[in-house]
């Protein structure tokens, strides 16, 4: 009796690993809409207000021509004098631009140091355009940073680290000042690129799609991308026809 139960138990367990291995997906779990992704923007800008913690000048001479070029923007005329602050850091300052943002929508930023700081603990962030692989400036960012590491140093020359504190973040630190514009509504085409390649994968979101469309719209090009094209006659833009699709359950192929 022991021996059956055991093998029937054997016997349950291998009937219900299939039926989990067969759960369904939804087409939006499994794709992404090519060319709707984020955008990478940097910046170059100064950190003020380190406690001596900030380049040194002699060293960093790209952080004294940028504040001698901030201080004349101010109506301070700096120029051949020796500055010898080391409150001051030369950063650079990046941020991801996601689809669709508007103008006025806040951006987190990280600020890396680009000279020789020992920390931007305390530091502020003065206001600094963030440009796009186009040149393009679409967000301008400024704030109070925030750092995750700190070092300590003795009197008897003993230091202690944690982290990276030549690194921070700015938490909505960066305004978005222009927009990508992309007329999704417009398109008749759209490729679908599926996070996982597969070819059995692909060939079920674009069964699926036909199925539910009744109309050949979906066809495979590749492993990797299955094409969307919007039926002539159907009622509704390519926004209305995605949302349609998307929410299509799918039963992705899993490798053995």
């Amino acid at each position: 009796l022991v021996s059956a139960a055991l093998l029937l138990g054997r016997s349950s367990l291998g009937c219900a690993l299939p039926a989990q291995a067969l759960a369904q997906s939804r087409i939006k779990d499994l794709v992404q809409i090519e060319g709707v992704r984020d955008n990478q923007l940097i910046g170059y800008g100064i950190v003020v207000g380190l406690a001596g913690t900030g380049d040194g000048l002699r060293n960093s001479p790209f952080t004294k021509q940028s504040l001698e070029a901030m201080l004349e923007r101010m109506g301070v005329n700096t120029r051949e004098q020796n500055l010898q602050t080391k409150n001051v850091a030369a950063v650079m300052v990046t941020a991801s631009l996601p689809p669709f943002a508007t103008q006025g929508t806040r951006l987190d930023i990280s600020v890396s140091a680009f000279g020789d700081a020992k920390s931007l603990e305390g530091g502020t962030l003065l206001v600094t355009p963030l440009m796009g692989a186009d040149g393009q400036v679409y967000a301008v960012a400024q704030g109070q940073l925030t750092v995750g590491g700190f070092t300590a140093t003795g009197n008897s020359g003993t230091s202690v680290s944690r982290g990276v504190s030549t690194n921070g973040r700015i938490a909505n630190g960066a305004v978005i000042e222009r927009e990508l514009h992309f007329d999704l509504a417009g398109q008749t085409e759209l490729r679908l690129a599926l996070r996982n390649p597969d070819f059995t994968t692909a060939r079920r979101i674009a069964n699926a799609i036909n199925a539910n469309l009744g109309v050949a719209a979906a066809s495979v090009d590749n492993p990797s991308t299955v094409v969307l094209s919007k039926p002539i006659g159907y009622p509704g833009d390519m926004v209305s026809l995605i949302s349609r699709v998307e929410r299509l359950p799918v039963t992705p192929d899993l490798v053995a």
